[in-house]
């Protein structure tokens, strides 16, 4: 369905544009700044609500599209549309960015003690920072040329890092120099990782193009075009060809996911990022590898999909038990939360991969369950680590005793990421473990163990932090305030609705998991069940 209304460019336009007039507001005006990435991030959200409620599940698949050419001699497009899935993923970034921004309010701001080894924080850069990802995210989960998504997949790196980099955590036990140090060091990391990822997946986007221009007589990069090509019969990829375009794409997606064993760069980052940041990179920018796993991988290289489908099923599940066994003996409490979202991305490729509709319904509930959930329990984490001025799980004790609101969503949050029922991380995770179980049973057992540990986990953590006597540096801990609340109680009040009320994500994002099954030529397997005589 096109629009005369550009809804798709204005949605990702305004928060770029909010990037550069925060940036612009003078020095002295840190509130102001604050304020300006708030509305602008608020406006942006409008925007991704009103293309969610106009979407219509039951019409086109790719809808409010825009289609413009860039540069014609190279097939480029500048194509933008969203499915079902898509306007999900949009909406959820654009939801979780207002609480990003006033949960980082005072992050930023100048450090009071300016000694020779501690660097001015500039408010208005961090904010604008936050702004810029918000656009290249959102233009990546409506791109529909393959090239232009790159780009922006790509792009996003850059203003991450120097969040990542310049914006560190200040509760660290290490004295600033080595906390600049690490800080630098996870930033690195994220960048190489991310860079040789990209690489990788440059090379398998020209070679797609060069495919495409060999078997149509001009390439294109147009994901529409492409998959009309091969439903008309006229572009049909060689079986080594389309397993290596494959291969190059899904690296990329892994490492952004990120997948075991391409995961090591994650618990650096988000544990030497702010909180806001942290929730940025798991619950924002992580989804962007999984989304394009369901765009790209699946409708693009259908057959070498299948083809990779029982390596990918293991590495999910070793994701699932590793990520959790990792985060059961964790000693501080970001690293902890950043190893259970390595376990949650299994679960989400765990689906995606199942090839049902269960699964990969699931697995697409999951992305958005999985983002509210741990924003909610990374910000309540980045609150009390504020205050105490320590991540580490032995510097905490009998919390709930001295700042029950605070505990009490702490505790939320944790049942919300073990999945508890009622929650909405249980919906998804149950529809993943469903469709896994009804093609790979044994596969489908092993990843149950996942949901153990997770309790496991998180129950420890919220024992040794919340309950038991108080200890030294708690006693004057002070309970949420206003602010806080207000980032806190609506992403709590999500999780219970969309618990217990699922129905309105899921009608509109079903019709796009049948759309990409049939793209890989599956359906549903059959009960194995015979009436007895």
């Amino acid at each position: 369905m096109a629009d005369s209304f550009p809804i798709l460019t204005v949605t990702a336009a305004v928060p770029a544009v909010g990037a550069v007039v925060t940036a612009a507001v003078p020095a002295v005006r840190r509130v102001a700044a604050k304020y300006t990435a708030l509305l602008f991030s608020l406006a942006t959200l409008v925007l991704a609500l009103v293309t969610l409620v106009r979407f219509d599940p039951h019409g086109d698949r790719y809808q409010f599209t825009e289609n413009h050419t860039w540069v014609r001699s190279f097939g480029l497009h500048y194509d933008l549309g969203v499915d079902g899935i898509g306007a999900v993923m949009v909406a959820l970034t654009a939801l979780l960015i207002p609480f990003v921004i006033l949960a980082g309010w005072h992050d930023a701001d100048p450090l009071e003690d300016r000694t020779p080894n501690r660097r001015w924080r500039p408010t208005q850069g961090f904010f604008a920072l936050i702004l810029l990802v918000e656009a290249m995210v959102v233009l990546s989960f409506e791109a529909t040329d393959v090239f232009l998504f790159y780009l922006f997949f790509e792009a996003m790196l850059i203003p991450m890092y120097f969040l990542i980099g310049g914006f560190g955590d200040r509760a660290h036990a290490s004295g600033e120099e080595e906390a600049a140090r690490q800080r630098s060091y996870a930033a690195v990391k994220f960048l190489l990782y991310n860079l040789a990822g990209g690489l990788i997946m440059l090379a398998a986007v020209i070679g797609l193009y060069a495919a495409t221009a060999k078997q149509l007589g001009t390439g294109t990069f147009s994901l529409q075009e492409i998959l009309a090509a091969r439903a008309s019969g006229h572009l049909h990829l060689v079986t080594s060809t389309e397993r290596w375009l494959f291969l190059g794409f899904f690296f990329a997606f892994a490492v952004k996911a990120p997948l075991w064993p391409l995961h090591t760069w994650l618990p650096n980052a988000m544990g030497e990022s702010t909180a806001p940041v942290a929730v940025l990179i798991t619950a924002v920018v992580d989804k962007v590898g999984t989304f394009a796993m369901l765009r790209f991988c699946l409708q693009l290289f259908p057959d070498a999909s299948k083809w990779a489908t029982p390596v990918i099923l293991v590495l999910a599940v070793i994701s699932i038990i590793y990520g959790a066994l990792l985060a059961v003996g964790q000693r501080d409490i970001k690293r902890l939360i950043a190893y259970a979202s390595v376990s949650h991305f299994g679960f989400i490729i765990l689906g995606i991969f199942a090839m049902t509709s269960q699964g990969q319904s699931g697995a697409t509930l999951y992305m958005v369950n999985h983002g509210i959930s741990t924003a909610a329990l990374m910000l309540v984490a980045g609150f009390l680590i504020t205050r105490r001025g320590s991540r580490l799980i032995s510097d905490f004790g009998g919390v709930q005793k001295v700042a029950p609101i605070l505990a009490g969503t702490f505790l939320v949050g944790g049942l919300a990421t073990l999945s508890l029922p009622g929650l909405a991380p249980f919906v998804s995770e149950f529809l993943v473990l469903v469709g896994t179980f009804s093609r790979y049973p044994a596969l489908g057992i092993v990843a149950t163990l996942g949901i153990v540990l997770a309790a496991l986990y998180v129950l420890v953590l919220y024992q040794r932090t919340m309950t038991g006597p108080v200890k030294a540096g708690i006693e004057g801990l002070s309970d949420l305030k206003a602010r806080e609340l207000l980032v806190v109680a609506p992403l709590i009040a999500l999780l219970l609705f969309l618990g217990v009320y699922p129905k309105p994500v899921a009608d509109i994002v079903n019709p796009s998991v049948q759309h990409t099954l049939s793209d890989v030529h599956k359906t549903d397997p059959k009960p194995a069940l015979e009436a007895k005589k």
